[in-house]
């Protein structure tokens, strides 16, 4: 799903991507009865929501973070229909549509600024050039990480409540692979900030000296 930032934006926020977890939320009548089928949903979201997170945490290029983040939250929403949490599925899913846009955008800001490299490995104190999409990116980054009082809070801790109050083996063994890939998930959100805005600069000197915010 190779793109430019934009399109990717919608993508992962809106459209394609997110469809899957709808089609779930609007069948769900159809094979809501059958305990196999919804013990299957309940594990298949849990274990997809741990493995986003890991393998976002050694991810090197700053769309594959958020996208494989992307990967992680959907997980969270297809483990809510596999508990009987529609709601909070379809909340989850809308909260995450806006701040996972908000990261996309942020990001083909500091890709077009310096000259469309995205290898974390090669940026650093951009802080100082784009103090904007820092802020931008902070703000996405917190509510994803599900900070108290951001949108990303309300809904991802409602999963875990859920899955923590299932008091059944899918509920148990989510609610724990849900607070281990919500701290993968702080873990790789901070690492991209200290990465790219906060740690000495890695790359050409010249180009980040020059980096700007989109005009």
């Amino acid at each position: 799903m190779e793109g430019p930032t934009p399109v990717s934006a919608l993508i992962h926020a809106a459209t394609m991507v997110t469809a899957g977890v709808f089609l779930l939320l609007r069948t769900h009548p159809i094979w809501g009865s059958s305990p196999l089928v919804v013990l299957v949903i309940a594990i298949l979201g849990a274990t997809t929501a741990f493995f986003g997170a890991t393998v976002g945490l050694v991810q090197n290029d700053i769309k594959k973070v958020i996208a494989y983040s992307t990967c992680s939250q959907l997980g969270y929403m297809v483990f809510a229909i596999g508990v009987g949490a529609y709601n909070l599925s379809l909340f989850h899913l809308f909260n995450h549509a806006f701040f996972k846009a908000l990261l996309f955008l942020s990001a083909g800001s500091v890709i077009h600024a310096i000259i469309d490299e995205q290898d974390l490995r090669k940026m650093g104190a951009l802080i100082r050039q784009q103090p904007t999409t820092y802020t931008s990116i902070l703000i996405g980054s917190l509510a994803l990480m599900g900070t108290p009082f951001l949108t990303g809070f309300y809904s991802k801790d409602g999963i875990i409540e859920i899955a923590y109050g299932s008091y059944n083996i899918e509920g148990t063994l989510g609610h724990w692979l849900l607070c281990l890939s919500a701290g993968f998930t702080g873990f790789y959100s901070l690492r991209l900030l200290f990465a790219v805005f906060l740690a000495d600069s890695q790359g050409n000197r010249q180009v980040l000296t020059l980096a700007h915010e989109p005009k």
